[in-house]
Parts: C-alpha cells; sequence; structure tokens
C-alpha cells in the first residue's frame, strides 16, 4: 500500500463532498461539503486548498455508472468534472466506480439515528468517504491503485 493522503471527492449537481484518508491509507473520513459552482472557480479553488492543506498524493473522484454499468449524464458530469481537477492540481487524479455510494451513505445516516432532514448536509460527504474507503480497500487488496488515472485534458 503506497503511504500519503488521498482526497474522494463525490461530484454532485448541486453540492461536492470531500473525504480523506489518514497517511497510511487504511481510513476514510468525511472533510466537507462544498458548493457545485457551475462556473467551476470556486469549488476547484476549494478543493485544490484542501489537497495543499492536506498534502495530499492523490484524488479519488467517484464515477456514477448505472447499475448496468453503463454511462449516464452524471458520469460525463463527473469526468469532466474530474478532468478540470487535473488541470487544476499537481497530484494524480482518479476515477473509481461509485455505484450505490449514495444509497449506502444514506442507509449509513439511517442507522445512526441521523433524521432525513439533516442529512442533506453531510450526505455527500459520507458518499465521498464510502468512495474512498473503496478505493483504499481495492487497492490494499489488489496492490494496485484502484480506479483509471485521469489526464488533464486542454480546454476546447
Amino acid at each position: 500500500m503506497r503511504s500519503g493522503v488521498r482526497v474522494g471527492v463525490d461530484v454532485g449537481k448541486v453540492r461536492i463532498g470531500l473525504a480523506r484518508s489518514d497517511n497510511h491509507g487504511m481510513l476514510a473520513t468525511p472533510v466537507e461539503t462544498v458548493a457545485r459552482d457551475q462556473a467551476g472557480l470556486t469549488d476547484l479553488a476549494r478543493i485544490r486548498a484542501v489537497v495543499v492543506e492536506l498534502d495530499a498524493v492523490e484524488v479519488i473522484v467517484g464515477l456514477p455508472l448505472a447499475l448496468s454499468g453503463n454511462a449516464t449524464a452524471s458520469t460525463d458530469d463527473a469526468v469532466e468534472f474530474a478532468e478540470r481537477l487535473a488541470r487544476a492540481l499537481s497530484v494524480p487524479v482518479r476515477l473509481v466506480d461509485e455505484r450505490l455510494s449514495t444509497v449506502s451513505a444514506q442507509s449509513a445516516l439511517r442507522a445512526s439515528g441521523r433524521p432525513a432532514k439533516t442529512q442533506r448536509p453531510v450526505i455527500d460527504q459520507v458518499a465521498a468517504t464510502i468512495i474512498l474507503q473503496h478505493a483504499l480497500d481495492s487497492e490494499r487488496a489488489s496492490g494496485r491503485p484502484a480506479g483509471s488515472p485521469v489526464e488533464p485534458t486542454e480546454r476546447p
């Protein structure tokens, strides 16, 4: 297992959840929820600040595929966001399958006794934590980084 903090990202239309790992890549924990900026300025700047503050070595972005494995509009949005993030950061960005992460996050919050009404501010953080923990567990099991690397592309 590679050492170093990783940052997990759950990209939504309105909010972006952030999570982090410990330096040993064992455990993911929630960090914060960032408001999505359709212009792509303040959200990317905040994520970049978190990555720098944590001295992260990698960013894991959830790839929302349909249960069938097919791409959706959300998939395209997450890929585009990951590409913009890769351009903005000096650390690698990887896309990792996140099917059912939000459903799992909702279940976990319900099981913890948190009322549905108070879940909205943290649901994205919990989803990011689940995505990152899955990536960490996958790397530990296989010996290879999870998901696929994102190459920063030039803007058209």
